[in-house]
């Protein structure tokens, strides 16, 4: 987290109070609340109201969370928090599911960014929707759509294809197991669509190796987003490990990275597209795409998208 003196948010809780006080906060109801990935500065206002508003704030770490809380002048007693984190999320989540029941409003917050995203959470938010309960998100920070929004993920090879752009894959965390990471990075080269991947500082050099293998395709990679040393550089996979050896400071902090999509060929893309239409005339999307993939060579999960893109259109012409 960013080194910003308390004092810098001064104004924030009169202003959070403005901005959002009116609003309505329903009782019985799990916020779920994004916090800055390093910059005090993002958080939302929205956030800062709501944190200030509940019964009982859940969250990953508690001493972190009271830290958090803190710098933006919250005072919450320990009494106020509730550890909610990997090991305990399944148990704990009764615990709020029974909270809920008796009319508390319960922020969850993870550590850093969105909850529920390579973070814990998700668990909590099921149990709670399967309680019949509300759920209500307080969007914010996540590292993963703030690295994609400074990317440029246009396709490799510098075409301008705005289908294979737009469309990307969460993975998180690939295996920590040389083997099992191994078979993952494989795959990965099959996947057409940008993907993003997230590390930690003490693997951050083994898997730069290991995404070696998919050769030219570029990289971006983020470490200490939002923070004082961030760094966003984008380079060929094979490159990767020399990039992170030239300099070792770059080992430290914590990752994302985002594997650019690649373009179809132009040939294979165009031949795709027209074997693919000609099929879903008579066939169904499953059918159509797996014929398509094969006669042309196109990659299936970009004719798959493409496919419903097609169908889409053709029923709102149809409406």
């Amino acid at each position: 987290m960013a080194s910003l003196a308390p004092a810098s948010f001064g104004a924030a809780l009169p202003a959070a109070h403005d901005a959002a006080g009116a609003q309505h906060y329903p009782q019985g109801t799990l916020y779920v609340v994004a916090t800055p990935i390093g910059n005090l500065a993002d958080i939302t206002l929205r956030a800062l109201h709501v944190l200030q508003l509940v019964d009982v704030i859940a969250c990953e770490d508690t001493r972190h969370t009271q830290t958090l809380l803190r710098a933006y002048g919250i005072d919450r007693p320990g009494a106020r928090l509730l550890a909610v984190h990997q090991h305990n999320e399944a148990e704990a989540a009764q615990a709020v599911v029974a909270r809920l029941a008796q009319g508390e409003r319960i922020a969850y917050v993870s550590d850093a960014g969105t909850p529920g995203v390579s973070d814990p959470g998700a668990r909590l938010a099921a149990a709670v929707r399967a309680a019949g309960q509300r759920v209500l998100p307080l969007p914010g920070a996540s590292s993963v759509v703030t690295l994609m929004s400074a990317a440029g993920l246009v396709a490799d090879g510098g075409e301008s294809n705005a289908h294979n752009s737009s469309a990307f894959v969460f993975a998180g965390f690939l295996p920590t197991k040389a083997g099992e990471r191994d078979t993952a990075v494989q795959a990965l080269m099959q996947e057409p669509r940008a993907v993003v991947l997230l590390e930690a500082p003490h693997r951050i050099e083994t898997l730069a190796r290991a995404l070696a293998m998919l050769g030219e395709r570029r990289i971006t990679v983020g470490r200490e987003l939002t923070k004082q040393f961030e760094e966003i550089a984008t380079v060929a996979a094979s490159a990767l490990p020399d990039w992170f050896g030239a300099d070792r400071d770059r080992m430290r902090g914590e990752f994302a990275l985002v594997l650019h999509p690649v373009a179809v060929s132009g040939d294979g893309g165009a031949e795709g597209e027209r074997v693919l239409r000609l099929l879903l005339a008579e066939l169904p999307v499953k059918t159509a795409v797996k014929l398509a993939a094969e006669i042309s060579g196109a990659p299936r999960n970009t004719l798959y998208d493409l496919a419903l893109r097609i169908r889409n259109e053709a029923d709102s012409d149809s409406a």
